[in-house]
């Protein structure tokens, strides 16, 4: 059986190049450790702007601008 994943991860913009890589390595070896050659997983990192995150009807800009 041949399987290809291809993961996307959606977080809030800003989480910087190092760390979308180390999402990007750790998601990896979830999928190595499945024996699943590293070669065939694919994973996306989508950073989206909390002005375009909904939670509980508001945008995140708005539900957590108190907070960093």
């Amino acid at each position: 059986m041949n399987v290809i994943p291809i993961v996307h991860v959606h977080v809030w913009e800003g989480i910087g190049e190092e760390k979308a890589k180390r999402i990007i390595e750790e998601i990896t070896k979830v999928f190595e450790d499945l024996d699943i050659p590293k070669h065939a997983v694919e994973v996306v990192v989508h950073e989206v702007p909390k002005t375009h995150w909904g939670i509980g009807g508001e945008p995140a800009s708005q539900k957590f601008k108190n907070q960093k």
